[in-house]
């Protein structure tokens, strides 16, 4: 199916699968360094905001898994705004920003390498002051994103921080080959989920506040999702772990108040399960998506997409469906999802 003429939002979404191609040819270089650098660290520190920061979110699981580094997202203002002084002589720092632009993320970064951190930015312009102030640059190699709301950068990040964790790991020739194979399955489902992803906006036409569950790896999924969601549609989207739910907003949950369960074949999926269950006795319409989008008990719109190579790859597939349905139902609500009210392509922070 081809793109909306005059839609910058689903034309980029359409580009994520030659996207994905372009970064696993060009990024090879800034791999080998940060892995000749990588034998002296303990940690990993990721600083991003926005859909960057949902993109380390998952790096979290990338790095843990991968390369056997304990990764986290780590507090910009401790360093920026709050004066603390700690030792970063064993951390990498990775630092993601789409325009590399955002101030207190590139503040981090100078900050941090003055303090003996190596540091590596995530970026999709090499000439930023991001890549300016890193050690390291991994180009994302999406070329110019027009739409306000992220769609091919998050996804070229979330490759970035697969393949630099797997270059760690000694893992990167498979990881190489998952993203390509990955790739592939986004183009060969695009048509199909588009016309589907029109089913769930008109579900969720009159909605004005919902939640989006995710588990595990598949929790990065949930938070874009939602981010997206609110972002280009004028609803509050919350993103929660099947945990989260039942600790409290579970009691919050009517028809009115639709879930999105997203939903993978992983050792989480029990839980993903089991909260779409507690939802729907709740009465609240339910949207499943991701490979295990079939086994989501009493959902009234499916999603589902393939399995991705590797488990820790599952990201870079589940995410399509979120984002063509918030290109889809911002165009039924009649709002510009190339350029929602009240945001702007670079992040300023106070």
């Amino acid at each position: 199916m081809a793109a909306e003429p005059g839609s910058r939002f689903l034309r980029e979404v359409r580009e994520q699968p030659a996207v994905l191609a372009r970064l696993v040819a060009g990024c090879g270089d800034g791999l080998r360094e940060v892995a000749r650098h990588a034998g002296q660290a303990r940690h990993v520190r990721l600083v991003a905001h926005g859909s960057s920061d949902n993109a380390a979110s998952y790096a979290v699981y990338a790095f843990g898994l991968l390369a056997n580094l304990t990764a986290f997202r780590e507090s910009i203002s401790l360093l920026t705004y709050y004066g603390a002084a700690p030792d970063l002589h064993d951390s990498i720092v990775v630092a993601i920003s789409q325009s590399g632009r955002t101030p207190d993320v590139v503040d981090y970064v100078r900050a941090a390498r003055g303090r003996a951190a190596f540091t590596v930015a995530v970026t999709n312009d090499e000439g930023s002051p991001l890549a300016a102030s890193a050690d390291v640059v991994l180009p994302l190699c999406a070329g110019p994103e027009e739409a306000v709301a992220a769609t091919k950068t998050y996804t070229a990040s979330i490759a970035a921080l697969a393949l630099l964790a797997a270059a760690i790991g000694g893992r990167e020739e498979e990881t190489v080959r998952g993203i390509e194979s990955s790739a592939s399955l986004i183009s060969e489902a695009l048509p199909a989920l588009q016309e589907r992803a029109e089913a769930a906006a008109a579900l969720l036409e009159t909605t004005r506040q919902m939640v989006v569950i995710g588990r595990g790896i598949e929790l990065t999924t949930a938070r874009e999702i939602a981010l997206k969601l609110s972002e280009t549609c004028r609803l509050l989207a919350e993103p929660l772990t099947s945990t989260d739910l039942a600790h409290g907003p579970i009691a919050g949950l009517d028809p009115f108040s639709p879930v999105w369960v997203v939903a993978s074949p992983d050792p989480c999926l029990p839980a993903a399960l089991e909260a779409a269950v507690r939802a729907g006795r709740a009465g609240a319409p339910i949207i499943a998506s991701g490979a295990a989008a079939g086994r989501v008990p009493g959902a009234a719109v499916r999603l589902e997409v393939s399995a991705a190579p590797q488990p820790i790859l599952a990201p870079l597939i589940s995410v399509v469906p979120g984002q063509l349905v918030a290109w889809a139902l911002a165009r039924a609500k009649g709002l510009d999802p190339d350029a929602p009210a009240g945001l702007a392509k670079v992040t300023e922070v106070p």
